[in-house]
């Protein structure tokens, strides 16, 4: 193996990168890290220095992962941004639900990473259905925008300008999010099919839009909904607790 040398911060950054290949080429668990070591030209005791084990790059990557998705739905929100054409106030988060499904179908083997494929269990579901990174020195803290805020960010938006009813915002972000990644997990899962990617970002258009519209007609019962909650949300209200 040929030895490289990096400055301070490069390794890391190399390190996640070929995590980041070995993912798509293999899964989310069918590598090591003495593979990611070689593919940077690095011992494993060099990778050590930055990740304590190979769950730990795997953190790592999932943080990094949901911070480039964050984006990425923020990008497409803000090319959104501007004067409501018609009063479709529903369009950014149309942006929202597609921008995410469109990255799952294209980018499957990296959106199951982020999804929690092989995540500690203390992870977080608003990354993923059933886990997601774990609370380390990668914690979600750092992740910005988490895409789960983006998706409370512009339910807020749509109760401001009148576009939900105030009294459906509880625990609608869960009730969006639940669609949305239904519908990517079907079509990265191979279980629905679409014959293009203007049919998938149609598709998520009309899910994330039947949802809206059930929630702006829905009946409140008295007692309320159940209010879901994630790691992450859990996490920023501590956060929002200590300032």
């Amino acid at each position: 193996m040929a030895r490289r040398n990096y400055h301070h911060g490069e390794l890391r950054a190399a390190l996640l990168d070929a995590a980041e290949a070995l993912v798509r080429e293999r899964g989310a668990d069918g590598w090591s890290l003495r593979e990611a070591s070689a593919r940077v030209g690095v011992s494993s005791s060099a990778a050590y220095h930055h990740f304590a084990s190979r769950d730990a790059l795997v953190r790592a990557l999932r943080q990094r992962v949901l911070g480039e998705l964050g984006e990425r739905l923020s990008q497409e929100v803000g090319r959104t941004a501007g004067p409501e054409v018609g009063a479709d106030h529903q369009r950014r988060l149309v942006a929202v639900g597609r921008t995410y499904v469109q990255w799952a179908v294209e980018d499957p083997s990296v959106a199951r990473l982020a999804f929690g494929a092989g995540a500690p269990a203390t992870g977080d579901p608003a990354s993923g259905p059933a886990s997601g990174p774990a609370s380390d020195s990668t914690s979600d803290a750092a992740t910005s925008p988490h895409p789960h805020d983006v998706l409370d960010a512009e339910l807020d938006r749509l109760v401001e300008v009148g576009g939900l009813p105030a009294a459906a915002r509880p625990g609608a972000d869960f009730v969006v999010w639940a669609a949305v990644h239904g519908l990517a997990t079907l079509l990265v899962d191979g279980l629905a099919r679409l014959d293009d990617p203007r049919a998938v970002a149609r598709e998520a258009e009309r899910v994330v839009r039947a949802v809206l519209t059930g929630l702006t007609h829905e009946a409140v019962p008295s007692q309320g909904w159940p209010t879901p909650h994630s790691a992450h949300t859990e996490r920023r209200t501590e956060r929002g607790a200590d300032k």
